[in-house]
Parts: structure tokens; sequence; C-alpha cells
């Protein structure tokens, strides 16, 4: 009986660990030790070692920040733009990071399908709207935008946060989707 083989994560050459720059290497071991697997957008976007190290490092600028938005509120914000750009690695992957920062099972499939009828707080869903807003209509951004945030506690550091979240995984959202990134099995059993 012949094996099938895995399935492709990438329509770009996908470089072997061991052949990776040290700090590339050393980043994907890490999250390895971890997660206790590799997530393929570390294999996919390591294709390009200048433009993986930019990429993460906006990430962990974003991501990894203390503020006004929760880690999983981040998670939020870009389960549901992933979704508005179709981008199925996306949904998957911080799908399963949002269930297990929140602690909720059914919040990210709720958030992935549609974010407004989730059990979320009126304050998430003000900060979902605008991380649509700037997702997909950025240029209609207004003041009054700005306004309702803050009636809901945000200040206008935060809509740079929410918007900057939306625009930053726009370009992983189409990354992703252009090279074909297929989500690791992994994601789809965390956090349920």
């Amino acid at each position: 009986m012949t094996a099938t083989p895995p399935p492709r994560i990438s329509r770009f050459p996908v470089p072997e660990i061991g052949q990776l720059p040290d700090d590339i290497r050393e980043r994907i071991l890490a999250v390895q030790e971890r997660a206790g697997f590799v997530p393929n957008v570390f294999l996919v976007l390591a294709h390009r070692p200048d433009e993986f190290r930019a990429f993460f490092a906006y990430h962990d600028a974003l991501m990894d920040k203390p503020g006004n938005l929760s880690k999983a509120e981040r998670e939020m914000i870009v389960v549901a733009t992933s979704n508005a750009n179709q981008c199925h690695y996306c949904v998957i992957a911080h799908g399963a990071i949002l269930r297990v920062r929140a602690k909720n099972p059914l919040l990210a499939d709720q958030v992935a399908i549609n974010y407004r009828k989730a059990d979320i707080s009126p304050r998430q869903k003000a900060m979902l709207d605008f991380a649509m807003k700037a997702s997909t209509q950025a240029h209609a951004i207004d003041d009054e935008d700005f306004a309702i945030l803050q009636r809901h506690g945000f200040d206008q550091e935060d809509a740079w946060d929410i918007a900057a979240i939306a625009a930053f995984f726009g370009l992983s959202n189409r990354m992703a989707n252009l090279t074909g990134m297929r989500p690791n099995d992994e994601f789809y059993g965390l956090g349920r």
C-alpha cells in the first residue's frame, strides 16, 4: 500500500528548519516547544528570511503589547477580519488562539461566522465594527467612528491598535491566500 504524501502547505518552496538562519530557526523551535508543533505560517514565511523577521516583529509589536485591549480581544479582531478576507488559515489558526485566550470553546466560531450575533459585550462589538471598517472600508472612517469607540471606553491609541491589527492581518490574509497556506490539523482541536 502506498502512503499518501502529506498535504502541501504552500505554493512556494518551504525551507528545512535546519537550513534556516540561526535566529529564525531558534524562534521556530521555541514556538514548537511551547505549542507542541510548528504552525505552518512560520515555515511558509521562512521562504524569505528578511520578510519573516519584519512580519513577526510587527506581529509581536501589535499582538503582545500591554494596553486596553486584552489578548483575546486582539484575537477577536484577527478572526473577524480574517473571515471578511476569506482567509482559511488565519480564521482556523487564530480561532484556536482565541478559544485558548478567551477560555471559551464557542466564541471563536461565533466571531468567525458573524461577530454581530456572537456572545460578546457591546464594547467588543464596537471594537469589531471599527476593525471591520478599517479592514474593508478604511476610506470611510470618520470622526463619528472614533466617537463611538470613545463612548465604549477606547481612546485614540486603542483605535490605532484596532486598525493596525486589522490592517496587518489584511496583509497576512493576502499572503496566506497567495501561498495556499494550509492550517495545521492541530489547530482544529485547540481550546475545545
